[in-house]
């Protein structure tokens, strides 16, 4: 697979665990051999997906593992807590600057990646975004956002009120990877979007683009939760990779 990556064009890669099938090795994969293959394919590491308890029962082991990669970020894709209040948000955060602290210190950093979920007003004060809540009570200095566009469009579908490119262009040095995820309008949807591959949806990429402004740097990763059911299949997930790299590279050149 990284291989292929590689030949299509792909230079970063984000992980969301470090697992394989067993079955031609009959065992699994190590950290140093996947740093390996990296390496010998030109790719580099900029960030992965660790569930947010293990950031509770092993945050130097997974500290460890991001530098064993070599990679600059390490984050979760949970939500920052299921207690949906103004209190539990707080919480959360004091946990992430905690956390964030040790990566600090490690020369890494620690974000957060959305869903739709995190822009839902708190149960307790429905006129408090929860993202706002935790955007404003983590330390900018250890504790950074991963902006999943398609999910923050769908929050904005299901939760109106306030602008993606916004967070962004006030923040931006607190969103050094955004995930790069399209979407096809759909009403029937209840999330207003299906997910398509990139250049096939309608959202709007090149506003936003535009819109979040020049400051900062951002890595735009590519991801597709149906790239394995994306016809024609074969070539399943390698074609949409394929397809999708080539409308990324015209929409950021």
């Amino acid at each position: 697979v990284l291989p292929e990556l590689a030949r299509i064009g792909y230079k970063e890669i984000e992980f969301a665990g470090y697992t394989q099938n067993t079955s031609i090795l009959g065992r699994q994969i190590t950290l140093q051999e996947i740093r390996t293959l990296l390496d010998d394919n030109g790719l580099t590491a900029v960030g992965s997906h660790v569930g947010i308890g293990n950031f509770r029962s092993n945050l130097q082991g997974e500290l460890d593992a991001a530098q064993i990669l070599g990679m600059p970020h390490v984050g979760t894709a949970n939500a920052p807590t299921n207690v949906n209040t103004v209190a539990g948000y707080r919480a959360a955060a004091d946990e992430f600057n905690v956390w964030g602290a040790a990566a600090t210190a490690r020369g890494l950093k620690l974000y957060q990646h959305n869903h739709a979920g995190e822009f839902a007003f708190a149960t307790d004060q429905p006129s408090v975004r929860l993202y706002d809540v935790f955007l404003k009570n983590t330390d900018p200095r250890h504790v950074y956002l991963e902006l999943d566009i398609y999910w923050a469009y769908v929050g904005q579908y299901r939760w109106p009120g306030f602008d993606p490119a916004a967070y962004v262009r006030n923040q931006p040095y607190r969103y050094p990877l955004f995930h790069m995820k399209d979407g096809d309008a759909n009403s029937a949807n209840a999330n207003g979007f299906d997910i398509v591959e990139f250049g096939a949806g309608d959202l709007p990429y090149e506003k936003f683009v535009r819109d979040i402004g020049p400051r900062a740097s951002h890595v735009g990763i590519w991801e597709q939760d149906t790239a394995p059911n994306t016809q024609p299949n074969p070539p399943g997930s390698l074609g949409a990779a394929e397809r999708s790299f080539t409308a990324l590279k015209g929409l950021l050149g």
